[in-house]
């Protein structure tokens, strides 16, 4: 009886803000699960690309596998056996089934994990309607992306 009194109180300009937080609650989640899904995907297809392709890159040069003995990593490989340091190398090393590409291109989705993330949080923030932090995370993305081009990535 008492909570029913209470809320006959309340204003109902008050109730709308009540209403709006639990939407806003939900928007939150929303994004937070779709954050946690990208880092958990991000990292896991990563690491299954590296791992197969260490399995490939052992099964294609068996000298890989052998630490110790007479054979050497560097004996085992060839002097022009190079990793893929650009896109288009490491489109060619895919292509023939290399599994330095597999490794590469791993590595380049645990790089890209974190920048998506940023991304994800910037449309979070505008499906939110929060202007300030949708142009706040805008700039943080556009000097992660630029870091890129400018390191020479």
């Amino acid at each position: 009886m008492a909570e029913q009194s209470a809320r006959a109180q309340i204003k109902p300009e008050a109730r709308v803000g009540v209403v709006d937080a639990a939407g806003m609650d939900q928007k939150v989640r929303r994004v937070e699960l779709a954050i946690s899904y990208l880092l958990r995907g991000g990292v896991l297809l990563s690491v299954a690309l590296v791992a197969a392709g260490l399995g490939v890159s052992f099964s294609q040069r068996p000298g890989f596998a052998t630490l110790t003995g007479p054979t050497s990593y560097r004996q085992a490989l060839p002097p022009a056996y190079g990793f893929p340091h650009s896109l288009g190398q490491l489109a060619s090393a895919l292509g023939r089934g290399d599994g330095r590409g597999l490794i590469g291109l791993g590595l380049i989705i645990l790089i890209a994990t974190p920048v998506l993330r940023v991304a994800v949080g910037m449309l979070g923030f505008a499906y939110e309607k929060d202007p300030p932090m949708t142009i706040v995370t805008l700039f943080v993305l556009c000097v992660l992306i630029g870091s890129f081009f400018l390191g020479g990535a």
